[in-house]
């Protein structure tokens, strides 16, 4: 419980001294919405020009951007600090961390909180809300649960894939970019139905960055459509995956950690 309050105070004060300049705070986060609101019009775009994609109905498409969208954004404005751990290592900040009596991980996703995602988070909600409609979504506790597990679960792999750069900054000090074929890379892909791609895209996207299991199953369930034939338990299960694969991410970032090299700062 201390650690989740440090957290919200620590966030609290991130947002205050953005808001120090608010203008530029303000520009920030119109930029953003334009830079999300782009996206959301090739989606509209290809709806317009298609009448369906596979199975898929313009407002499921809609659907499917809008729930990636908001689980990639919600960790990327909330954990945003784990995303900096080049720079840390670079600047000898790291050093610093070790030393305290705080968890690592606790001071690094208290260092940075990134607001101009809260545009991008509403261009998802907004997108959800359409595409919902559009599909004729009728709401259930189950589908509730169902949204909710994907948004948690999707989440947990983000934070996972954002772990797997940490490492890769921790033994080589800088960031290694192909990594980013599966963070900002497997955002823009999964805001489409796994379907819809061949086969090496499919496996990549389930059995190793598994968002097909931990997102797009769910969001299938809850338009009521079969994504890979499974039974209906399926959509609650599989999201299971997501905890599973941020706890073995979390224990290879520990891992790298007992080998971390001080820069001498």
């Amino acid at each position: 419980m201390d650690t989740i309050r440090l957290y919200f105070r620590s966030m609290k004060m991130l947002l205050r001294s953005h808001l120090q300049y608010p203008a530029s705070f303000i520009l920030q986060l119109c930029s953003q919405a334009v830079m999300l609101g782009g996206e959301l019009l090739a989606v509209l775009l290809i709806i317009d020009r298609f009448d369906s994609l596979n199975q898929w109905s313009g407002g499921d498409l809609l659907f499917f951007f809008g729930v990636m969208s908001v689980t990639f954004y919600i960790m990327e404005c909330f954990a945003r600090g784990v995303t900096s751990f080049g720079p840390l290592v670079q600047k000898g900040t790291l050093d610093i961390f070790l030393l305290r009596p705080r968890g690592v991980l606790t001071q690094v996703i208290c260092y940075q909180l990134d607001p101009r995602r809260l545009t991008a988070i509403l261009v998802g909600v907004a997108a959800m809300v359409m595409g919902g409609r559009q599909s004729n979504v009728t709401w259930t506790a189950l589908k509730a649960l169902a949204l909710a597990e994907a948004i948690v679960f999707g989440g947990l792999v983000v934070l996972g894939l954002f772990f797997i750069e940490a490492m890769f900054s921790v033994r080589s000090v800088k960031s290694i970019e192909v990594v980013n074929a599966l963070t900002y890379g497997g955002r823009s892909a999964c805001q489409y139905p796994i379907d819809i791609y061949p086969e090496p895209l499919k496996i990549l996207f389930t059995a190793v960055a598994p968002f097909a299991l931990t997102i797009h199953l769910p969001v299938s369930y809850i338009l009521g459509k079969n994504l890979f034939g499974w039974p209906d338990a399926a959509a609650f299960l599989c999201p299971l995956a997501g905890g599973a694969f941020f706890l073995i991410m979390y224990v290879l970032l520990q891992f790298a950690l007992r080998y971390y090299r001080s820069t001498g700062s």
